[in-house]
C-alpha cells in the first residue's frame, strides 16, 4: 500500500439498550461491558501500530463529548469532534472525509463503529490491509463481512458474488457485491444461511478518498457540498454549527453504499460481535450450573438462567426466580424477563430525565 491510512471512528449511539448501566451521555462504547476498557478504548488500541492516533478522527455528539474526551485524555483534542445535531452516518461519513481530504486527498480511509467487540487485533489488521489494497487497486467502496454464525434476524446482509483476485492476492476472501439486504425475517436469515454466500454487514467500510467523494458527488450532492466546505482552510467549528443540522438525515448504506456500482466485499478474519443486548454480554460472564450468568459475585438458590450485572459492591441474591435481567447501578436497578430485552428501549422513555 502506497497511500496513508486514516480511521473514522463512530461513536455516537442513544445508549437505551444497555440502561440503566448506559444513559443518553454514556452509551455502549462508553462502557466497560466485557473488559477492563471501554468498547471505545478497545477500538482505538485495535489500531495501534496500524494507524498512527494523529490519523485517527472521532466523531461523537455533543452529550457524549465530554465522556469521550474524559476517557481518552491522551488522544489528540483536536481529533474528537462533536455533531451538533444527529443526522445518521452518512452526514457522519462526509465530516470525516472531508476531515480526511484536507490532510491528504489521495489517502486510504477506514469507517469503524466504536461498539464491537473483536478480540483478535492481528487478524482484524490482517482484514483492513487487505481492503485497504482492494481499495486502492480496483478504485471500490470495500466492506467488511462478517461470516454468519446463526440466521440472525437483526442484522443486515450483503449478498457476495464472484471472487476478485488482486495483485496483492492474500489468504482473505475478496467478491463483488450482488445486493445489500435489509434485515430478513428468521426464516429468509435461515434461507441466506443456507444459500451459504450471504455475510452479515457489520458496518465497516474501506475506500480511497477521491473513490468516496466520487461517491458522493454522483448520489448525495448536498452532502458533497458539506465536504467540500470541510475540506477548505475555514473554520471548522463555524461550518458544523452552520451547516451540520441542516443536512439530510439517512444512513451511509442508503445514501451511498446501496446505489453504487462498484463495491467489493472483504471477508473478516476475525472474530467479532456486536455484543447488542444484555444476553449478548452475558455470553462474556461466568455461568453457573444453572445457567445463571453474573458480571461478579452472585447468590443464586432455585434459580436458573438469569442475567445478573452489579455495578457495585452489593452483594445480588436470587431466589425462585428464572429468565430474568438484574441490573445494579447506584441510582438505579432493572428487574426484566430476558425475553423482553428488545422492549427496554420503550421503558427508558417513561423514566424521569435525569435516569435517561
Amino acid at each position: 500500500m502506497s497511500n496513508p491510512i486514516y480511521a473514522l471512528i463512530l461513536t455516537g449511539g442513544s445508549g437505551e439498550r444497555f440502561w440503566p448501566l448506559s444513559r443518553r451521555n454514556r452509551p455502549k462504547q462508553l462502557l466497560r461491558l466485557v473488559s477492563e476498557r471501554t468498547l471505545l478504548e478497545e477500538t482505538v488500541a485495535r489500531l495501534e501500530g496500524f494507524v498512527p492516533t494523529e490519523r485517527i478522527l472521532i466523531l461523537t455528539n455533543i452529550e457524549q463529548e465530554k465522556g469521550v474526551r474524559d476517557l481518552l485524555e491522551g488522544f489528540p483534542k483536536q481529533n474528537i469532534i462533536a455533531e451538533p445535531a444527529k443526522r445518521d452516518t452518512a452526514a457522519a461519513v462526509a465530516l470525516g472525509a472531508g476531515w480526511v481530504a484536507a490532510r491528504d486527498h489521495s489517502a486510504t480511509m477506514l469507517a469503524l463503529p466504536a461498539d464491537h467487540v473483536i478480540a483478535d487485533r492481528a487478524a482484524f489488521q490482517e482484514t483492513m490491509k487487505t481492503a485497504a489494497a482492494a481499495a486502492e487497486e480496483t478504485g471500490a467502496l470495500i466492506t467488511i463481512g462478517i461470516k454468519p454464525t446463526w440466521a440472525c434476524p437483526g442484522f443486515g446482509y450483503i449478498e457476495q458474488g464472484e471472487p476478485v483476485r488482486l495483485r496483492s492476492d492474500g489468504k482473505i476472501a475478496v467478491h463483488r457485491v450482488v445486493r445489500f439486504r435489509e434485515k430478513p425475517n428468521v426464516d429468509l436469515a435461515e434461507s441466506f444461511l443456507r444459500k451459504g454466500n450471504f455475510r452479515w454487514n457489520a458496518g465497516m467500510f474501506v475506500w480511497s478518498v477521491p473513490t468516496v467523494l466520487s461517491e458522493f458527488n454522483r448520489h448525495a450532492p448536498e452532502l458533497a457540498d458539506f465536504i467540500s466546505q470541510v475540506r477548505s482552510p475555514k473554520d471548522l467549528d463555524k461550518i458544523l454549527h452552520e451547516r451540520f443540522a441542516k443536512l439530510p438525515r439517512i444512513s451511509f448504506d442508503y445514501a451511498i453504499m446501496e446505489k453504487t456500482e462498484h463495491v467489493l466485499v472483504v471477508e473478516a478474519s476475525f472474530d467479532w460481535d456486536d455484543v447488542g443486548s444484555w444476553q449478548a454480554v452475558a455470553h462474556y460472564f461466568k455461568k453457573d450450573e444453572h445457567g445463571n450468568a453474573a458480571n461478579g459475585a452472585l447468590t443464586a438458590l432455585d434459580s436458573s438462567d438469569n442475567i445478573v450485572f452489579n455495578d457495585g459492591e452489593t452483594t445480588i441474591a436470587l431466589l425462585g426466580v428464572h429468565n430474568l435481567i438484574v441490573v445494579r447501578t447506584g441510582d438505579a436497578i432493572l428487574i426484566c424477563h430476558r425475553h423482553q430485552a428488545e422492549k427496554i428501549k420503550n421503558l427508558v422513555g417513561k423514566l424521569p430525565p435525569e435516569l435517561q
